[in-house]
Parts: structure tokens; C-alpha cells; sequence
């Protein structure tokens, strides 16, 4: 009976391990490519005084 349990832990732990994998993968927030991005902040000169 035992032999009959080995199969289905091995797929069971595969598939838990591949889970992990794929959550621990680097995340699309950053500018890496492809994915979600996050908006890039410009500087925007601003004067103190007008031009003349």
C-alpha cells in the first residue's frame, strides 16, 4: 500500500515546489521588462522669478 501512496506525494510535492518557484520569481513591479510598471517621476524645472 505504501507504493500506492508514493505516486501521488511525488506529484503533491512537485507541484509545491514548482508553486514556490513561481511566487519567490522576481515580481513586475520594476523596471526589469515586460509586466506591470510603475510610473517614473520626472523633475519638472520650476523658476522662481519670470523671464524678462
Amino acid at each position: 500500500m505504501n507504493i500506492l501512496m508514493a505516486e501521488p506525494l511525488t506529484l503533491v510535492a512537485l507541484l509545491m515546489i514548482v508553486s514556490l518557484l513561481l511566487l519567490l520569481q522576481d515580481s513586475d513591479d520594476d523596471n526589469s521588462g515586460g509586466g506591470l510598471r510603475q510610473p517614473v517621476m520626472i523633475p519638472i524645472r520650476v523658476r522662481d522669478q519670470q523671464r524678462r
